[in-house]
């Protein structure tokens, strides 16, 4: 049974694009608009979503404290449903920590570390790529209107699992050819996961971040992306801005900032328009 949440995953077959910032950025903008906001980070163990809200010394402080199970990594093993048996709804409210901002968030864990080669051991595709989709559909539909999911950026065996629990993907990109050859790509692999599993992967939302209007290059940049995913492109792109590495490294998004600058305002400007557009393309209101 598919779903009763909104899902999407930030995706791209690469680093660095904004992918973290854009999962934590939107997901407290879609928390402004009403929504019920479950963030989870598969994108590594080194928990920049966590950090991102500033609760990543809380978590290392439960890992240190061998206090971190059940964790992310958990939810994919053979055993979950017994463990959420035996646990009850401790198993679930134990993976989730409040951020302050408005959004909820299961933070990533070590255990990612081996999770791409333990899911590789299962034979059956269907299977090895499912077990993310089995969790969010039975465990957290009942809890959350939206899940947004930070994936790796890589192909591999974890960013399939979320790709098929959300059927969405959210991919930020810079204005440059490199990563307009990578959004090409991405639409490529959709195809063939369509065509390969039966599943309907949706390019969701283009997201232009990082843009610095100011340069010529990035104009013309966001202005062929515009024409080249007409459907998919997001209505506002999100400016440079030293303010949101600032928030970030303070362990917040922009939208908390007490007095933000001129582009700090304009990227949460933007991501409030950004996030209103996704509601609708999931399925909102």
């Amino acid at each position: 049974m598919y779903n009763n949440s909104k899902r999407a995953a930030t995706f791209l077959d690469k680093g660095g694009t904004g992918k973290t910032t854009s999962a934590a950025h939107l997901g407290v903008g879609l928390a402004e608009q009403g929504e019920d906001v479950l963030l989870i980070d598969l994108a590594g163990k080194q928990g920049d979503l966590a950090k991102h809200f500033g609760v990543w010394g809380d978590v290392q402080d439960q890992i240190e404290a061998d206090d971190d199970w059940p964790n992310i990594s958990t939810v994919f093993a053979e055993e979950w449903g017994q463990i959420a048996s035996k646990l009850g709804d401790a198993a679930v409210e134990s993976l989730i920590i409040e951020t302050g901002e408005g959004v909820d968030l299961i933070p990533a864990h070590p255990g990612l570390d081996s999770l791409d080669a333990d899911l590789g051991n299962i034979d059956d595709a269907r299977e090895r790529y499912s077990r993310l989709e089995e969790f969010l559909d039975e465990f957290i539909d009942p809890l959350y209107d939206v899940v947004i999911i930070d994936l790796p950026g890589l192909t591999n065996n974890v960013s399939y699992n979320g790709l098929w629990a959300t059927k969405n993907v959210i991919a930020p990109v810079e204005m440059g050819p490199f990563e307009s050859e990578q959004a090409t790509a991405l639409r490529r692999d959709l195809d063939k996961i369509e065509d390969q599993f039966d599943v309907d992967v949706e390019l969701a939302m283009i997201l232009p971040n990082k843009v610095d209007s100011r340069t010529k290059l990035a104009t013309e940049y966001l202005e062929d992306f515009g024409e080249e995913y007409e459907d998919a492109i997001a209505p506002a792109h999100v400016p440079v801005s030293q303010d949101i590495r600032n928030a970030a490294d303070a362990g917040q998004t922009v939208f908390a900032l007490e007095e933000p600058s001129s582009t700090a305002t304009r990227a949460r400007d933007a991501f409030m328009e950004n996030a209103s557009a996704l509601q609708k393309r999931l399925g909102g209101n």
